[in-house]
């Protein structure tokens, strides 16, 4: 029997997890072929992160009641991909006309904030919002800035296998000599995605340059001879986030806004700078980093 090319293959396969979803038949939840993969290392509240990684994991071993809860939750918290992957296991529960209009509900929603992957699985079916699950409503959720725990290794190991591979090699630079200054990798990539994306080449309008974004006279500081070479800019930049985590004594917040406005904007406004630059810097590194204490290489976690 000859071999089925690929393409047609995964056409195949597009096709038959297509027509599960619509078709809402009991247990397609058991089917690989309409699995997703894990949410993403992204900018999304600490907690909410938390829910979506909670679920994710709860999926992953079929416990669809509790992936509903961790979902549901995040979904209320207005997370896009929330909305997506609590419309995407209602569809694949089954359960009749109810629970195909709550997952069409919701990937509408999606699809309205630019989620391609919800848009994709909604297709041409019509999404009413009043009829969204009963879980959207009532009960207490978390504390939405609850700040405690540096984001998993492996949530990080997955967003660094998923780069490009010319910015998964910039990454991996960043990984390895991060532990050399004893700054928590994690910490490091979160500043390094934030400054330039991974882009060596990146300049900004203050003239800040490379992986981590360096102007001349933060360059020089750190005996930086060329700025626009990837391990020597990240071996600055490391240096200068180093001092900055021991002047601060392990602040994340304080270091990272001195990081982006200077110690001597940090020192003058007593606390991260009123500059609306720094404020959503700080945001993201610490949605990204998770907690407000750097934890140094070593250490538990």
């Amino acid at each position: 029997m000859p071999a089925i090319p690929r393409p047609v293959l995964r056409f195949a396969v597009r096709m038959v997890a297509v027509s599960a979803l619509v078709a809402g038949e009991a247990g397609a939840q058991d089917r690989v072929a309409v699995r997703d993969g894990p949410p993403a290392w992204s900018d999304e509240p600490p907690v909410v992160a938390r829910l979506l990684e909670d679920g994710y994991r709860a999926e992953s071993l079929r416990l669809s009641q509790l992936a509903a809860s961790r979902y549901c939750a995040a979904s209320r918290y207005g997370s896009i991909e929330g909305h997506y992957r609590l419309g995407r296991l209602y569809l694949l529960r089954g359960g009749g006309s109810r629970n195909r209009d709550a997952g069409r509900a919701l990937l509408g929603i999606a699809a309205q904030g630019g989620h391609e992957k919800a848009r994709h699985l909604l297709g041409n079916a019509q999404a009413v919002v009043h009829d969204l699950p009963d879980c959207m409503f009532g009960g207490s959720l978390p504390e939405l800035a609850l700040l405690d725990e540096v984001v998993p290794h492996e949530v990080v190991a997955r967003f660094v296998r998923n780069l490009a591979p010319d910015k998964r090699r910039h990454a991996q630079l960043v990984q390895r000599l991060a532990l050399r200054y004893r700054i928590d990798p994690r910490l490091a990539l979160a500043i390094v995605r934030a400054e330039s994306g991974f882009d060596p080449l990146a300049r900004s309008p203050r003239n800040a340059q490379g992986l981590m974004q360096l102007i001349p006279e933060t360059a020089e500081r750190f005996g930086v001879r060329n700025v626009l070479d990837p391990e020597q800019n990240v071996r600055g930049g490391l240096a200068y986030l180093r001092w900055l985590l021991d002047l601060y004594g392990g602040d994340v917040m304080l270091a990272s806004a001195a990081y982006n406005a200077g110690e001597g904007a940090v020192a003058r406004y007593g606390g991260v700078p009123p500059y609306g630059e720094t404020l959503e810097y700080v945001r993201r590194i610490l949605a990204f980093y998770r907690t407000s204490r750097h934890q140094a290489p070593g250490e538990q976690g």
